[in-house]
């Protein structure tokens, strides 16, 4: 795993974005097209902002899906994943994308949703996934102990309790009440099928879990730490977050 580290988030997210795209063009110009992954979440606003601004995309022929989202929200929850992805992304991009496959988690049956979707994206394999770390070392709602061997590529997951605190802690929820405790997630099997990984992971709350991501040992109790394991993943820190590290 490649680390790089900025004085502040914005360098960061423009850093992320750069590389990034420059997976995105090499895909466009090997092959017409490209498929992507996004993530969510505060870790990924200066990242998607500076994405969106990248030059000599043809977003029109990218196929973009979606990490995760919770179980029983209306589309147009604040806190909804796929009303912050349309609103800071997909309707901020210049041209209109090939395809987006969003994540209903608010359909009565979540394992169908998981099953339809598990087939679009057998059929797109990935060519650069966004992803970020939770606070608990969760990659997208994989909490710990999180299942690294199976082979759904999205899942009806449990949110633990740390993982919920986060999303209060984030502002997204007036209450821990009102965080939902299930949602549906892309697997980590299938994250790390991607052939690359641009991992954005800024602020002090995150470095504990930074640190056991990068300098742990491979563990489902901090799923992240799977990303050590991927042949072309880029961390991209700032300072506080990576303010644990002992390299």
């Amino acid at each position: 795993m490649e680390v790089k580290i900025f004085d502040d988030k914005i360098s960061l997210g423009q850093a992320a974005a750069a590389k990034g795209a420059s997976y995105i063009r090499k895909a466009i110009a090997d092959k017409g097209f490209a498929n992507i992954i996004v993530a969510t979440g505060a870790s990924q606003f200066e990242m998607l902002s500076a994405l969106i601004q990248e030059a000599n995309i043809d977003w029109s022929v990218v196929n973009i899906f979606h990490l995760d989202e919770y179980i029983g929200l209306p589309e147009e929850h604040p806190a909804g994943f796929r009303k912050y992805l349309r609103e800071r992304f997909i309707n901020k991009l210049p041209a209109k994308p090939a395809s987006f496959h969003p994540v209903n988690g608010s359909d009565p049956d979540p394992e169908k949703v998981c099953a339809q979707l598990g087939k679009e994206i057998a059929a797109c394999p990935i060519d650069v996934a966004f992803v970020g770390i939770g606070e608990n070392g969760h990659i997208a709602f994989n909490d710990p102990p999180a299942d690294f061997d199976t082979e759904k590529e999205y899942l009806v997951i449990n949110l633990d309790e740390a993982c919920r605190k986060q999303q209060l802690g984030e502002g997204w929820f007036p209450t821990f009440d009102d965080v939902p405790k299930q949602a549906i997630s892309m697997s980590v099997k299938q994250i790390m099928k991607s052939a690359a990984i641009i991992n954005t992971v800024p602020d002090a709350r995150k470095a504990k879990a930074v640190q056991g991501a990068l300098e742990g040992p491979v563990s489902n109790l901090c799923p992240s730490s799977i990303m050590q394991l991927h042949p072309d993943c880029t961390t991209f820190l700032d300072k506080d977050s990576a303010s644990l590290l002992k390299k």
